[in-house]
């Protein structure tokens, strides 16, 4: 009857937590971004088979609970124990912060933290052991917290994985990730997109009156502590299940082989899948695989110079100087243009533009963040295993788009309205030859607007033509890659530029108002003496969402291009041929008649020997989509291949973004080989 009795916090703190992801569970079913529906026989799978992961996953964490709970005691506290057990704590804090081991330095948010957490644990041992009176309520005081930290972590969690869910239609993964490693832009993001004093004003209150209920039913277990015989019998087999769960059960969580991505989704546990996803962060051989090559593959595409002389694509006629401005805009998908279906009117400066240029209705986006885009437009290669080349230290004297314009005699620039540190982007576009514009190149009176991201579209469209003045000026032709930035959460911009009121803080806004800064910024640039004389490129850097039934959703990549020539030097039309994002630049060179060395991947769709195909991918699969097949290597090797039957719409074949994929449940080889040559070849 005393373990049970001990155990009661345990229970009562286990159990609120299952309680939270069953219901968390429930409403990602009927979540309107789950597209999928489920049987109740499936319904109650997920549920059963997430009540084990969930549990499972409350033992690791209550290791916390169990340690402090295991380390009360009085005896700690008599001469000469007590001294001496402060001396080490003293001399633990103070070292760790004049000497910081190497992995503090690496992680500065992780080294804060530990030494907020020494520094408190340094204090409460002295506060215990020099007052005896008091030594009772200080530790009923720590129990309450720890009990509130608990249920206040249990409900953040919720609602922070509903949040994502909202946002992304899937459970933490490398996204969530970025934002924790980047704890600054992750707190402003969050300040600026949500409700968060309403949010705290809810889970506080909560929060206590839960913690007071198990408090007040568990507070009498401090009153006689257990002896030491008696932790060992709480203990051992508490450890026993952590070792066993970490070591073996552990790996079998998130092993569902259900065909449907929604369904492996709905049944993890997104404290884990998190975890998964540091795991395959820090382990740079997922890929190394007979099958795939790692990072090392792509060494002689991205990096100059080759170890061979290259052979020389030739242009067809005289090159064309012309300025060219690439405009990647941030996660517009193909399903927000009129074009593709879309009746909001979120994009009508875009639409108007689709109809007077070259229109590539069939091209998919390598990735589902900025930085594989900007791979994608700059290094023109399908999308790297482990992590982008942008991020990566090593990440110089690369073979770039903007190196083939600056041989020609260009002056080479990335804008960026947002902060540059994000994601490595301004180290790897000056270490790679650009001159770059971000929000330090403005004066105070040139910002208007800015949020956590950074400075809004309309301010960095007008610097932009200031900048390209400049350039036209010099007498030498100009290369500028802009990316927008105000389409992220929080979706804030200026008032009254647009009807949706930026207080909505919502997607359709945001691609509103950047599809208002584009029109704002080919007004001024219409005024501009070099305008007849530029090709403009614009292209997503990859969609708004990713999610679907398969592990790589092929709508989730479709994405809207063009490229508009002011004089009808490049005639409109539509080129409806399967195409990737990292063809685009190739394809730009051809119709400039642009001589350059052929160490990209990308290739031009204009040739008659291109053969269509495109490459997508998240963190952990591996995607190559040919004649209607789309082929998936994971992280683990495993291959899976699914038949994309178009689904119904009154729209025309080339619009209609939206596919059912069929799982094959016998790849088809010859596809799968291609895919993982094509994936490991260093060049075509």
């Amino acid at each position: 009857m005393m373990y049970l009795k001990r155990l009661q916090p345990f229970i009562y703190l286990g159990a609120f937590y299952i309680l939270i992801s069953f219901i968390l569970r429930f409403i990602f079913i009927f979540h309107p971004l789950t597209t999928s529906r489920f049987s109740i026989l499936e319904g109650t799978q997920m549920s059963l088979i997430g009540f084990i992961n969930d549990a499972l996953i409350f033992v690791l964490l209550s290791s916390l609970f169990v340690l402090y709970l295991t380390f009360i005691s009085n005896t700690k506290y008599y001469h000469p124990w007590g001294g001496i057990i402060l001396a080490i704590l003293i001399f633990t804090t103070l070292y760790c912060i004049f000497y910081p081991i190497r992995i503090f330095r690496e992680h500065g948010n992780l080294y804060a933290i530990i030494i907020i957490l020494l520094s408190i644990k340094t204090l409460i041992f002295a506060l215990l052991l020099y007052s005896n009176t008091s030594r009772f309520i200080v530790r009923n005081t720590i129990y309450f917290f720890i009990i509130f930290f608990y249920i206040f972590f249990i409900l953040l969690n919720a609602v922070g994985e509903f949040l994502f869910w909202n946002e992304f239609g899937t459970r933490y993964n490398f996204i969530a990730l970025d934002y924790i490693q980047n704890f600054k832009l992750l707190i402003g993001n969050i300040l600026e997109s949500y409700p968060i004093s309403i949010l705290l004003s809810v889970i506080i209150p909560i929060s206590l009156c839960l913690t007071w209920i198990i408090y007040d039913k568990t507070k009498d277990n401090l009153i006689q502590l257990p002896t030491f015989q008696q932790k060992l019998k709480l203990i051992f087999p508490y450890i026993i299940s952590a070792v066993l769960i970490g070591l073996f059960l552990i790996s079998f969580m998130g092993q569902s082989k259900h065909p449907n991505n929604f369904y492996r989704e709905i049944e993890a546990n997104g404290l884990y899948k998190l975890y998964q996803t540091f795991i395959h962060n820090n382990n740079t051989n997922d890929f190394n695989s007979p099958t795939l090559a790692s990072s090392q593959t792509y060494q002689f595409v991205s990096q100059a110079p080759p170890p061979n002389p290259p052979k020389i694509i030739k242009g067809e006629a005289e090159e064309q100087h012309k300025n060219v401005v690439l405009i990647s805009v941030k996660s517009i998908s193909a399903s927000f243009l009129a074009h593709y279906g879309n009746t909001q009117n979120l994009t009508p400066f875009l639409d108007s533009l689709a109809q007077k240029s070259l229109l590539f209705t069939n091209m998919y986006a390598t990735g589902i963040r900025s930085v594989y885009g900007l791979e994608a437009l700059t290094l023109n290669i399908p999308p790297t295993v482990e992590e982008s080349i942008v991020k990566r230290k090593n990440s110089s004297n690369k073979n770039t788009s903007g190196g083939v314009f600056k041989s020609k005699g260009y002056l080479i620039k990335y804008l960026y309205g947002g902060y540059n540190g994000f994601d490595n982007m301004q180290d790897f576009f000056r270490k790679n030859g650009y001159d770059v514009v971000g929000p330090e190149s403005f004066r105070p009176h040139e910002i208007s607007f800015a949020n956590t991201w950074g400075i809004s579209d309309e301010d960095m469209a007008r610097k932009a033509i200031q900048i390209m003045n400049g350039e036209a000026d010099s007498g030498k032709p100009f290369f500028n890659h802009w990316m927008t930035a105000s389409n992220h959460r929080p979706f804030t911009y200026p008032d009254g530029k647009i009807e949706i009121p930026s207080t909505a803080k919502s997607r359709e806004g945001g691609v509103k108002y950047t599809d208002y800064s584009l029109r704002k910024f080919f007004e001024m640039a219409k005024r501009q003496k070099w305008y007849n004389n530029t090709v403009f490129v614009i292209v997503a850097d990859h969609c708004s969402y990713t999610t679907g039934k398969s592990e790589l959703s092929v709508e989730g990549y479709r994405i809207p291009a063009m490229i508009y020539s002011p004089d009808g030097s490049i005639p409109a039309q539509h080129f409806n041929t399967l195409m990737s994002q990292i063809d685009l630049m190739p394809t730009l060179w051809g119709l400039l008649n642009f001589s350059h060395p052929d160490v990209f991947l990308g290739r031009d769709v204009m040739k008659p020997n291109y053969i269509p195909r495109a490459y997508i991918a998240s963190q952990q699969d591996l995607g190559y989509i040919k004649d209607n097949y789309l082929t998936i290597i994971s992280a683990d090797t495993s291959i899976k291949q699914y038949q994309l039957q178009q689904k119904y719409s009154n729209l025309p074949a080339e619009f209609n973004i939206y596919y059912y994929p069929a799982p094959i449940k016998q790849p088809i080889r010859n596809l799968v080989n291609e895919a993982m040559t094509n994936y490991k070849r260093v060049y075509p």
